[in-house]
């Protein structure tokens, strides 16, 4: 599968369901490949929202329950894996933000790689 449509599922899907897309975290390779898309409008993204990482992820939030705020980030891969979390109204941006790089730290632990083959990458041999 193309790489550009599996994010375009993602993001579709999570728009679905009243998901916000925040941020774009992606490995070296593919922020090239996917700059490269948004330039020629084969992959429709805020460049603004992208961010080199050492895994491919999207970080999507949205309004939960009593108040609090929900922010879940998605592993870019066909197989979905998603780690979930929930902030209070109140709770400071700063703590927000170690629990998002705690987060992000997961995901690498559990993923060095991404699961998508790379879009620079080619297996035709």
């Amino acid at each position: 599968m193309n790489y550009h449509n599996v994010i375009d599922e993602i993001i579709a899907s999570y728009s679905r369901h009243g998901w916000q897309l925040r941020r774009v975290l992606l490995r070296p390779e593919s922020l090239h490949q996917v700059a490269a898309d948004i330039e020629s409008a084969a992959l429709s993204l805020d460049p603004a929202l992208l961010r080199e990482s050492s895994v491919d992820a999207l970080w999507f939030s949205r309004a939960s329950h009593e108040g609090r705020e929900a922010w879940e980030l998605r592993q870019v891969s066909e197989n979905p894996f998603a780690l979930f979390e929930t902030f209070e109204a109140d709770e400071a941006e700063e703590d927000r933000e170690d629990v998002r790089r705690e987060m992000e730290a997961r995901l690498r632990e559990r993923s060095p790689t991404s699961q998508v083959q790379s879009p620079t990458s080619n297996n035709d041999s």
